[in-house]
């Protein structure tokens, strides 16, 4: 749910920053800044390309390589709600160089703090658990940093770029209790929030189905603030070309019944459907190439979205309906 993670962010702090009364622009972009945060503890993955080192044979061979891979460190170290409390602090605290009000010595002594948090958060996780862990906790760290300081040099308050960054980083854990195994949410301390992941069905199929079903509905809520707060509405730029993700329900009887562990050829194949929203609309008509080809041109970023993701649901409603019956 890599998607999902910053999407929702995204809207929450968007929709709760336009409700108690900031500008739209202001709520739109520091929603945006909430959900590139949340995206930080998703770093992790840095290491699952070494699963594809072994010589996988074929495209689940190497996916399976990848995620086995992956799970050495992912959802360990950089999901935890202790370390981003940190992190959220200290990333608040480094973006006080850039606060123009603040006194050299307020300055000097935030960053002192700020960094020491972060080389703290590198040091435990040696100890705790080891080098990789440090490695990895230091990209983390790196790349929240990487958003915090962006932010603060085009004028993000200090407390604000904290803020958010808590937000991101809090909620991402949350996103990941239908997929893969629990977060080590309390890390470094050793104790269990969660055992095992949330089982939205006992029929793994319609587990799957169901997280993808909550990645949409965290999409959906995405898009209602994007367009809420850019002054538009959601059926003003639908295109009946989305009606054509119902044909997917027919993928029922083509392709084996997916799972966490098989979810591949469900995913790479309902995705694409997107894509309907892109070729064809007003100012997405066929054209020509240089070459003499047609070639499709993106339509404007409303009836993309809307008419894309109307499709995929659709399709995942149909594939669930076509799965039941059959």
């Amino acid at each position: 749910m890599f998607l999902g993670h910053g999407l929702f962010a995204f809207a929450l702090v968007a929709l709760g920053g336009h409700a108690v009364g900031w500008s739209r622009e202001r709520a739109l972009w520091l929603g945006v800044l909430a959900g590139a945060f949340a995206t930080v503890p998703d770093v992790d993955m840095v290491y699952a390309p070494i699963g594809l080192l072994g010589g996988a044979n074929g495209l689940l061979d190497a996916s399976e390589a990848f995620w086995n891979a992956s799970a050495v460190v992912h959802r360990t170290v950089t999901h935890s709600l202790v370390l981003g409390g940190v992190a959220a602090l200290a990333y608040g605290l480094l973006a006080v160089r850039y606060r123009s009000m603040a006194t050299a010595r307020t300055r000097l002594a935030a960053v002192t703090v700020g960094g020491a948090l972060l080389v703290g958060l590198v040091l435990t996780a040696a100890v705790v658990s080891g080098g990789l862990a440090a490695v990895i906790v230091a990209v983390f760290c790196l790349a929240g940093l990487a958003v915090a300081l962006g932010a603060a040099r085009r004028g993000v308050d200090a407390r604000l770029v904290g803020t958010t960054a808590l937000i991101g980083l809090a909620t991402h854990p949350f996103g990941d209790l239908f997929t893969g195994e629990p977060p080590a949410m309390l890390y470094p301390f050793d104790v269990t929030v969660f055992a095992e992941r949330v089982t939205l069905h006992p029929d793994p199929t319609m587990h799957l189905l169901g997280a993808f079903t909550v990645e949409l509905a965290t999409i959906w809520l995405a898009a209602y603030a994007l367009f809420t707060l850019t002054d538009r509405r959601f059926r003003d730029h639908l295109s009946p070309r989305a009606g054509l993700g119902a044909g997917y329900a027919a993928a029922a009887l083509a392709i084996p019944a997916p799972t966490l562990s098989t979810s591949y050829p469900f995913v790479f194949s309902i995705l694409p459907l997107a894509s309907v929203g892109v070729v064809g609309a007003p100012g997405g008509r066929m054209g020509r190439s240089p070459l003499g080809r047609f070639r499709p041109t993106l339509s404007d970023w409303p009836t993309a979205l809307a008419t894309g993701l109307a499709a995929v649901t659709l399709a995942a409603a149909g594939y669930t309906l076509a799965y039941l019956l059959v």
